[in-house]
């Protein structure tokens, strides 16, 4: 398997390419960490982690794959390993996990599509706000 590199992820043009160079293609419930979901659980609450967590979110200007004309607009911005990290490789601190160039931020519908979806799972439309919106799901 590839190396997947951020260097790599920013040079294709379009959200689609990206997406597509990222997809993994797993199956909604295959075991992942299994019992030791509490590894990857402990390094993502760590204060290492919220650091450079931080510093990704900066470097992405806070976009879907890093792509400057989707910005995440959730509460909550995703991390994303190009690279899926292993047990073995958290328990010895392997430097992959804190590489730059194996991350890139998503929201939260980007990432599940990378996991177990499809681009179309992924590539929803914003919907534009405007002034007395407040049902914006009625749209």
């Amino acid at each position: 398997m590839k190396f997947k590199t951020y260097f790599e992820l920013i040079e294709l043009p379009t959200f689609a390419e990206r997406f597509e160079y990222l997809k993994l293609n797993g199956t909604v419930g295959d075991d992942t960490f299994g019992y030791g979901r509490y590894l990857n659980q402990t390094l993502y609450r760590s204060v290492e982690w919220k650091r450079f967590r931080r510093q990704i979110i900066m470097r992405d200007n806070g976009c879907d794959l890093a792509f400057s004309d989707r910005p995440i607009c959730e509460r909550v911005v995703i991390i994303h390993h190009l690279n899926p990290i292993t047990k073995e490789q958290i328990l010895n601190r392997d430097p992959i996990i804190f590489d730059p160039q194996n991350v890139v931020c998503c929201c939260h519908n980007t990432h599940m599509a990378i996991h177990y979806g499809s681009l179309e799972k992924a590539d929803f439309q914003l919907i534009e706000r405007r002034a007395n919106d407040t049902a914006p799901w009625r749209h």
